[in-house]
C-alpha cells in the first residue's frame, strides 16, 4: 500500500552530505507518488475510500512497483493500477525509466521562496501537454499544501550545530546540461535531532549567496541578521 513520506522523520536520521542526498531523493518520490496518486483520483473520479466509489464499474487494485532512474541515485514507486486495467499514468509513463529531465523542478517545489505561480509552472512543464489545465492546477493545489507544510513548519530555538553545503547535480537547460547547486542547511538540535532548515536553488556556489541564505535562517528565527563570517 502507498504512503507518504515523513520528511520530518527521514531528516532524523542524516549525518553526512550523503545522507542529505538521500533526503533530496526523498523528496524526488515523494512529489512524483503524490502526482501518481492524484492522477488516479482523477482517473476514477473519486478519491481513495470515497463513498462514491461503491459501484462506480472501476476501483483501485493496489500497486505496481517500479524503479526510475534521477539525477539523486534510483527512486523506487509504486505505480497506481485500476481493476479495469485501463489507467496509463502520465507523469511516470509505463516504460519510463528516468525522470531526471524534471529532478530540479521536483526540488525547486520544496525549494524556499518558490511562489504558486512557480510551482505550476514546473508542474505543467513535467507533464507538457499530456494532461488538462484543470488537472495541472489540481496537482500544484496537492503538491503547494505538503511543501508549503515543510517550509512553514516550526523550528527550534536553538541548534547547537549548524551545516552549510551545497549539492551539485546536472539537469537539462535549453538543450544543454548544465550543473545547478542545491543549497542545504541543516541543524543538529540540543538533544542530537537533525533537521533541514531550509533548501534553494542556485546557477553556482557563492559567499555572497550563502550570506542571504544564513541570514534568511536567522530572520526565522526571530534574527534581524547574522555576522557576515556566519556565512563562510
Amino acid at each position: 500500500m502507498s504512503s507518504m513520506i515523513d520528511l520530518n522523520q527521514v531528516v532524523k536520521n542524516l549525518k553526512t552530505a550523503k545522507d542529505v542526498q538521500e533526503f533530496v531523493k526523498s523528496i524526488t518520490k515523494d512529489v512524483v507518488q503524490r502526482m501518481l496518486n492524484e492522477e488516479m483520483n482523477q482517473h476514477l473520479g473519486y478519491e481513495k475510500h470515497a463513498s462514491q466509489g461503491k459501484k462506480s464499474g472501476n476501483s483501485r487494485n493496489g500497486y505496481s512497483f517500479k524503479k526510475v532512474n534521477s539525477t539523486v541515485g534510483e527512486v523506487d514507486l509504486e505505480i497506481p493500477r485500476d481493476r479495469n486495467g485501463v489507467f496509463e499514468p502520465q507523469v511516470v509513463k509505463k516504460y519510463q525509466t528516468d525522470i531526471s529531465e524534471f529532478d530540479e523542478k521536483i526540488i525547486s517545489m520544496y525549494a524556499r521562496g518558490m511562489t504558486t505561480r512557480d510551482i505550476q509552472a514546473h508542474v505543467q512543464e513535467i507533464y507538457g501537454a499530456e494532461i488538462s489545465p484543470a488537472l495541472v492546477s489540481i496537482i500544484t493545489d496537492k503538491v503547494i499544501k505538503v511543501a508549503t507544510d515543510w517550509q512553514q513548519r516550526p523550528l527550534e530555538e536553538t541548534y547547537a550545530v549548524v551545516y552549510f553545503d551545497a549539492l551539485f547535480y546536472k539537469v537539462r537547460d535549453g538543450g544543454r546540461i548544465v550543473s545547478k547547486a542545491v543549497y542545504t542547511c541543516l541543524g543538529i538540535d540540543l538533544e542530537g535531532h537533525k533537521d533541514v532548515l531550509g533548501i534553494w536553488i542556485a546557477a553556482s556556489e557563492s559567499a555572497t549567496y550563502w550570506l542571504g541564505v544564513a541570514n534568511e535562517c536567522a530572520a526565522a528565527e526571530g534574527e534581524t541578521e547574522w555576522k557576515k563570517n556566519s556565512a563562510s
